[in-house]
């Protein structure tokens, strides 16, 4: 695994939808001057040329998605960019794609959470006002949690020994954001 000086890290920012992965990575990559590559943002640009229906939740762009992000990912740490990835990285899907990037790259996973009553508040929300949410099937979402919080699959984190970080975004964040900078940016961070 790279966690060598000179290694450029790749902070991940990782949880269940809602849990306001997006926000805090665009407020990292905009308080370190580094780039957020955002695995949604890219589906989204791919709705733009789909022919695919909305009804169909765009599924069939999911793949595709994966592999841009992981291309994009890998090509901007492969030249030394230190980056944030954003993404609902899950282990099963995610860790094969990952662990590659250890090699070159010092990954470091965020974690973010908050109650399922505030996930639930904030994809309903950003589904009512933001048109491109049509990408990801939110209104499915939505109704599935509306019917049973325990039809909706459980989140399983990223499982990987790099360093990692568990932030609460339920009101801000805790830890607050100068820490969680501190985690991307010093050099051999421990897992927290």
């Amino acid at each position: 695994m790279a966690n060598s000086p000179g290694a450029p890290v790749i902070a991940i920012v990782s949880g269940p939808p809602g849990s306001g992965k997006s926000t805090l990575a665009h407020t990292l990559a905009d308080d370190l001057g580094v780039p957020a590559i955002i695995r949604d943002e890219i589906k989204q640009g791919m709705v733009l040329n789909s022919t695919s229906s909305p009804e169909t939740g765009f599924e069939d762009l999911n793949v595709p998605a994966l592999h841009a992000f992981f291309d994009t990912v890998t090509v901007l740490a492969r030249a030394g960019v230190s980056l944030i990835a954003e993404a609902a990285f899950q282990d099963t899907l995610w860790r094969p794609n990952l662990a590659p990037l250890a090699e070159f790259a010092d990954i470091r996973i965020i974690h973010c959470t908050a109650p399922q009553s505030v996930l639930y508040e904030r994809i309903a929300g950003r589904a009512a006002i933001n048109p491109h949410r049509r990408a990801h099937n939110d209104n499915a979402l939505i109704a599935a949690m509306a019917a049973d919080a325990q039809s909706i699959d459980p989140f399983v984190p990223v499982r990987l020994e790099v360093a990692q970080l568990t932030v609460d975004t339920t009101d801000g964040y805790r830890p607050g954001l100068e820490h969680i900078a501190r985690f991307i940016t010093r050099p051999g961070t421990p897992s927290a």
